[in-house]
């Protein structure tokens, strides 16, 4: 397949206002009523007309006249305030006409819906556009795709299923192949998973039950309302927005223990370990006994009893990691259903009142007697012994007895209301089963080659996912056959994983697959570390975005068009999208080039103004910019102005978390606010009001940045009674002096200490607050005046400043012979100096353009002198290799002339 980014005519339809982008209402508390409710509907002969919103019409025909009121796997809820509507009729048929849409159904003989008989037109476009049942939609965005397996980038397996928005103005939902559940699905007072709402059959006569959502461009709405009579997407708990550790290999509790244990020598976070196949029986132990797995599936590919050579005290060891915070997820393949060599094989076989002669227990999960023993017997107490959830690594069978039910989203369902049921914060780790299975999340993407063009599709294939509110994809970092990978690759994939939804770190069982970061050369293994420990910061905002999924049905990693849905490029730019409200990130998909160590990418810059990151420029959109970036740098567009929550460890596993506030600069008097969202991070209590937001307003003049701090507002169990705040304002000049609630704060030489240090290389002033009561409010603000001005004279300085440290270090391989020209020190050190010295920040800014020009002047003079002392094979340049051969004189040749060229690139792309 090709990406669906494709320019198609849009004049028809500015039904969304740009001002309307940016604000989604929230949808009803979450409800199940599967009738419609009173007003609603419209009966004419075999057909049934259900108004759902002025925009969302359910459309039924029925040979029987038998009408659909119980909730599908999709769609549990219909009761939503009718809209109003008017109904007009004569000899042919119907019109219902609301505000948006215009419904005629002039039905023949036997009344099916066809392109005769029924038409929808949407309203409020320049150019009308009408709608015929059975319509192909040839410009729907997609949605998802059950599995990546064996995918190597867009060349997929299994197809992109169609999404609920078009660049058609419409989309249609096929709902009449979709099972019932028997009563509306409510886990509240289920004492078992079976008690309560179980799927069944639908009627056997012929129907026809459709789903018309006619939101033109208003993409956002249109998620909002589909989220509304089909279910939430749920908040995931905190926990999963961390780092997992994941990797198919036969690991032992003390090879896993280990490995936490390095995790924490290199100052890394981990919050989830995934533990694959090997922890119960396996393959080769169960060929050693000569079993055979009775179910036809693959031998020792499932399993419920501990592998005890490997882990002799599976409790004792998951309670390790939980005293480190570390949660734990255990692989499962259940589709074995539950071989006789089973501990728990004699329970299963009496809970299912079979015979004692009995060899296996077939999987038969769509009955309510295997479903109630799958959870009591073979989970539940797995469970009490720690395992926290699990990952159901299982796709093999794509029926169930029930028509219409596949086991995916079957199992999906049940462990979620399992979980649910129990008060916990559910998380499913499995494949997309198909619609309303973003109820049930978080996806596992499958199997996929390790692959430039792999990473390549994942970006797009992740935000995609959005249309039909799957939110929470999760990938194999670094991809899964056959592991062993380039390191830039590895790294650019990691890059990408810190921004996306779950960040999770996976392999084959290849010896050579490596996946641990520190194992890594240098310059890869540092830029690793950071953007692990840049995933870990970004954790409040991740929380905050995710609780906004869950009260708009609007992804938090979404497609630009969501946002700009008549900007043409919003559709055209594949490999770029949205990461919450304040970011947009174009992940590099590709390798530099190793004779300058750049590679060049293009973002489009959308409406209104950002900062792209890296550089420290601002741009004003729409436009479209290209620039060079290095391997430590992943191209990403910030809202100007904007207000990042972050979080930031002391030091140390059991410190007080700094709850880190990046504020973004912005044009002079504008104010900007973000709402911090906070819960306890797990249960069921935030859908029942047990939360809280701190708000957070910033706003800048020519003489002071001001941020107003609240209190929280909300109560939720274990609200921290104290805060430790940490300030940041990036790309932009010092301040003259810093008042914290009207007190002066006086500044400081030692970064992370009370008081208010400068960092020069990215422009950033550091504010440290000591601790402050949680219940009162907190006023900072940084006072400029004339020698300390408020705007930057230098524009993209971080970027340019970077190149310079970048040519700087390139030079490394000629130490021996010529250390780097001073004047690329000098201008290099800028950063430095800044630090040291933030008063003098305006004139060292003011000469900075001149120390680079000149700095490139140097180096230019140098490359030719150090050219020729390569060519004469200058000895101190080739020290110790007086005994290579020819061949490997001439590989040291080689290195020595790149550098030599990517320090002239980077000098010149520092102007």
């Amino acid at each position: 397949m090709t990406f669906r980014a494709t320019i198609l005519v849009t004049a028809a339809f500015s039904l969304l206002s740009p001002l309307l982008c940016y604000a989604a209402p929230r949808v009803a508390p979450t409800q199940a009523v599967p009738h419609a409710a009173a007003g609603a509907t419209v009966t004419w002969g075999h057909a049934r007309f259900t108004v759902l919103t002025s925009r969302l019409i359910r459309m039924e025909w029925s040979a029987d006249s038998h009408f659909e009121d119980r909730a599908t796997l999709v769609f549990l809820n219909r009761h939503l305030p009718a809209p109003h509507f008017t109904k007009t009729s004569d000899a042919n048929g119907i019109t219902l006409e609301t505000q948006d849409l215009t419904l005629t159904y002039h039905p023949d003989e036997q009344g099916q819906f066809t392109d005769k008989t029924l038409q929808i037109t949407l309203k409020g476009g320049p150019t009308p556009v009408t709608w015929h049942a059975g319509q192909k939609d040839t410009a729907n965005l997609l949605g998802t795709t059950r599995t990546l397996d064996g995918s190597s980038g867009s060349h997929l397996k299994s197809p992109m299923e169609d999404g609920l928005v078009s660049r058609s103005g419409w989309s249609v939902v096929d709902d009449s192949q979709s099972p019932v559940f028997s009563v509306s699905p409510k886990p509240v007072g289920r004492k078992t998973v079976v008690d309560g709402a179980w799927v069944e059959e639908r009627t056997t006569a012929p129907h026809q039950d459709l789903y018309f959502f006619g939101y033109g461009h208003n993409y956002r709405q249109a998620l909002t309302d589909y989220c509304a009579v089909a279910g939430r997407i749920p908040l995931p708990p905190r926990y999963a927005f961390g780092v997992w550790w994941s990797r198919y290999w036969s690991y032992t509790d003390q090879d896993l223990l280990s490995l936490v244990q390095q995790f924490h020598e290199n100052s890394l976070p981990l919050d989830v370990m995934v533990v694959d196949m090997d922890w119960h029986l396996n393959e080769d132990q169960l060929k050693k006994r000569g079993l055979k797995d009775l179910s036809g599936h693959r031998l020792g590919w499932d399993g419920y009893t501990w592998n005890s050579t490997f882990f002799p005290n599976p409790t004792a060891f998951m309670a390790q990691l939980h005293a480190q915070g570390i949660k734990v997820a255990l692989n499962l393949h259940p589709a074995s259903g539950v071989q006789s060599w089973e501990s728990a094989f004699p329970d299963m076989v009496k809970a299912m009142n079979m015979p004692e002669s009995t060899q296996y227990v077939p999987f038969l999960i769509t009955q309510k007697n295997y479903a109630q023993a799958y959870f009591s017997v073979l989970h539940h107490p797995l469970e009490k012994q720690g395992v926290d959830f699990w990952w159901l690594d299982w796709q093999q069978e794509k029926t169930t007895p029930i028509a219409g039910l596949n086991p995916t989203w079957w199992l999906n369902y049940l462990h979620f209301t399992d979980q649910e049921r129990q008060g916990k914060r559910p998380l499913v780790f499995h494949r997309w089963g198909g619609l309303g299975n973003h109820r049930y999340q978080i996806g596992f993407s499958g199997d996929t080659i390790s692959t430039w063009e792999s990473l390549a599709f994942q970006p797009w294939f992740t935000a995609t996912a959005a249309n039909v509110g799957y939110a929470y994809w999760s990938h194999d970092i670094g991809g899964h056959s056959p592991g062993a990978i380039d390191p830039e690759l590895y790294t650019r994939w990691v890059q990408y994983g810190v921004f996306s939804p779950i960040f999770r770190t996976h392999t084959t069982k290849n010896p050579e697959a490596e996946r641990r970061i520190w194992a890594y050369p240098e310059p890869y293994s540092d830029i690793l570390r950071a953007s692990f420990r840049l995933r870990a910061e970004l954790k409040p905002y991740l929380y905050t975005e995710a609780r906004k999924t869950y009260d708009t049905g609007i992804a938090f990693n979404r497609p630009l068009y969501y946002d700009w849905p008549e900007e043409n490029d919003a559709y055209t730019m594949p490999n770029e999208y949205i990461f919450g409200d304040n970011m947009v990130v174009v992940p590099i998909v590709q390798p530099v080039d190793p004779k300058t160590g750049l590679v060049q990418a293009t973002l489009w810059v959308p409406p209104g103004q950002w900062v792209e990151r890296s550089s420290g420029k601002t741009y004003t959109g729409p436009t479209k910019i290209t620039q060079y970036f290095s391997l430590h740098q992943t191209p990403m567009l910030i809202k100007a102005g904007a207000i990042m929550p972050l979080e930031e460890a002391v030091s140390g596993q059991s410190a007080e978390p700094q709850h880190v506030i990046e504020i973004w600069p912005t044009s002079q008097k504008e104010k900007t606010s973000y709402n911090i969202y906070e819960d306890n991070g797990q249960g069921v209590e935030y859908q029942k009001g047990a939360y809280g937001f701190i708000t957070v307003n910033a706003q800048q003049t020519d003489t002071e940045k001001r941020v107003e701090i609240a209190p929280l507002s909300g109560h939720f169990k274990g609200m921290p009674a104290l805060r430790h705040y940490a300030l940041r304002f990036p790309a932009a000049m010092p301040p003259a002096r810093i008042l914290v609630n009207g007190h002066v704060l006086a500044p400081t030489p030692f970064a992370g200490q009370v008081g208010w240090y400068y960092e020069g290389n990215s422009l950033t002033t550091h504010v440290v607050l000591p601790p402050q009561a949680a219940h009162t409010p907190l006023s900072v603000v940084l006072v400029y005046d004339a020698n300390h001005p408020a705007q930057v004279p230098t524009q993209g300085f971080t970027g340019r400043l970077t190149r310079l440290i970048e040519a700087y270090h390139a030079l490394a391989p000629f130490e021996r012979m010529q250390q780097a020209p001073d004047e690329l020190v000098r201008a290099a050190q800028t950063g430095s100096r800044l630090g040291y010295a933030p008063e003098t920040a305006k004139a060292e800014l003011e000469a900075f353009s001149a120390q680079a020009a000149l700095a490139e002047q140097v180096v230019k003079a140098d490359a030719v002198q150090l050219q020729a002392a390569v060519q004469a094979e200058k000895k101190s340049l080739f020290f110790g290799q007086k005994h290579k051969t020819l061949e490997q004189k001439q590989k040291i040749k080689d290195t020595l002339l790149q550098a030599i060229n990517q320090a002239l690139t980077l000098v010149h792309d520092a102007q």
